[in-house]
């Protein structure tokens, strides 16, 4: 893979990432969020295993520490975070969400720190200081009224944030060959079923869906396209660029969601949201400085070769 076709790539897989949040508010218009989210995964794990199907022989999970990591994934990358962000969204414009959402490798960063024992320097609490601020910003919450709709939107989705990144923790320390692609269907479709028995349990009705020309588009959009097609973009670009480059992406997300919500639904974020986001990418860049040193030394390396 040349450089240009990796930054295309790259760039195409936050444009679908970010264009999921804007899918997702439109059809909440027409689905209850959770069994939404389920319906969605279904269709996305459906795709992603048939492609493990017929791209590997280790399709399916194998030993114990397969289906752990399968549970992990399943509960709480699909399962707890879909289901609070879908909910969040009910709230907050999906460009808002997208921007809680980025908070995301900050948070992974200091749960490995209080579960796996990473050290934390002083830059690096400095960037947890600067990802919460960040939050804070976004949330802009009112003394006379912290039950607003919009501050108790952001903290539903920052629970959201924490599911993924508690998930992506959690996993790390167990080592299985199983192949990405084969242990994110088998999340999907786990996630999927935990996200149907959260709508049942909560009374979602099914019988209440719209089937309107645009609810099956967003479903669609979201299951194949921003779904199953981009996970197989982010597969490749993880085994090519590992995970510092890849949680780039997530800068790039609320970017596009913000500029798609502009143009379809006419929403705009606020000048004190935009500096909660860059914030957020500031105590990014403080707890992951060495890594992204490096990654900018290999890139000027790359072009200079």
């Amino acid at each position: 893979m040349n450089r240009r076709v990796a930054v295309g790539l790259f760039a195409l897989l936050g444009g679908l990432w970010g264009s999921s949040f804007v899918a997702i508010e439109i059809g909440l218009e027409f689905f209850p969020p959770l069994h939404f989210a389920a319906f969605r995964y279904y269709l996305a794990g459906v795709i992603v295993l048939g492609y493990a199907l017929v791209s590997t022989d280790y399709w399916r999970p194998r030993n114990r520490t397969d289906l752990l990591l399968v549970a992990i994934a399943g509960g709480l990358m699909i399962g707890g975070h879909h289901a609070f962000l879908y909910v969040g969204q009910q709230y907050v414009p999906g460009a808002v969400a997208a921007i809680v959402i980025s908070l995301g490798p900050v948070l992974t960063a200091l749960f490995a720190t209080g579960i796996l024992g990473d050290r934390l320097s002083p830059l690096g609490a400095a960037g947890f200081a600067f990802g919460f601020l960040g939050v804070g910003l976004v949330a802009q919450p009112d003394p006379n009224a912290l039950l607003s709709s919009d501050v108790v939107g952001v903290g539903i989705v920052f629970v959201a944030a924490v599911c993924f990144a508690l998930g992506a923790v959690l996993t790390r320390p167990y080592s299985s060959d199983i192949p990405a692609r084969t242990l994110q269907a088998w999340a999907m479709l786990f996630g999927a079923a935990l996200l149907h028995v959260g709508g049942v349990a909560t009374n979602e009705s099914v019988a209440a869906i719209e089937w309107t020309p645009t609810a099956i588009g967003s479903l669609a959009y979201l299951a194949t396209i921003s779904g199953a097609a981009a996970f197989l973009i982010y597969f490749e670009l993880l085994s090519r660029f590992g995970p510092t480059q890849i949680n780039l992406i997530g800068y790039l997300e609320p970017v596009s969601a913000t500029l798609l919500s502009w143009a379809f639904l006419g929403h705009l974020i606020d000048p004190l949201t935009a500096v909660g986001f860059v914030s957020i990418f500031v105590g990014f860049a403080l707890i992951k400085r060495r890594a992204l040193s490096e990654l900018v030394v290999s890139v000027r390396h790359q072009s200079s070769s």
